[in-house]
């Protein structure tokens, strides 16, 4: 049983960072697809575009820091014998969705100021709300991890 467990010593590891990072690659991609769509229609238009639209692409990225954050903690663990696989796999896809959906989120976000110019604070609070739930992840699995480990 011992060799069993020994083979996906590292699955937590890497589902956690791997997970969390393809939720940020697909947000930011999300959101990059509506920035330069935007970006096109302000130049069509003779307007200024927005280079504030960079800071709704990049809001994503954030969820694989936290990925590696807790990827540190779950090493540490796993130095010890406790190899998280169920927490890496449910955390990395909790942050993988939170990034994914700040990506969609912030698509719409980047169109709408690009056409409006205004709004930019209220588009950040809800991008922020989502963030919260990544965050919420790691603070909560840290200490769960701190507590048995």
């Amino acid at each position: 049983m011992e060799q069993i467990l020994a083979q996906f010593k590292d699955l937590g590891v890497a589902a956690v960072i791997a997970l969390s990072a393809v939720g940020s690659g697909l947000g930011a991609g999300y959101a990059g697809m509506a920035a330069v769509g935007a970006w096109k229609k302000c130049f069509s238009q003779n307007k200024m575009a927005p280079f504030l639209l960079i800071v709704f692409v990049g809001a994503p990225l954030s969820q694989t820091i936290y990925g590696m954050i807790l990827m540190n903690k779950i090493v540490e663990a796993a130095n010890k014998g406790a190899f998280m696989i169920g927490i890496g796999i449910f955390a990395g896809l909790a942050m993988g969705v939170s990034a994914l959906m700040q990506g969609k989120a912030g698509a719409s976000a980047a169109d709408a100021f690009a056409e409006t110019g205004k709004g930019f604070a209220n588009y950040l609070i809800v991008l922020g709300i989502i963030e919260t739930v990544a965050l919420f992840i790691l603070v909560f699995l840290l200490g769960k991890i701190s507590i048995l480990y």
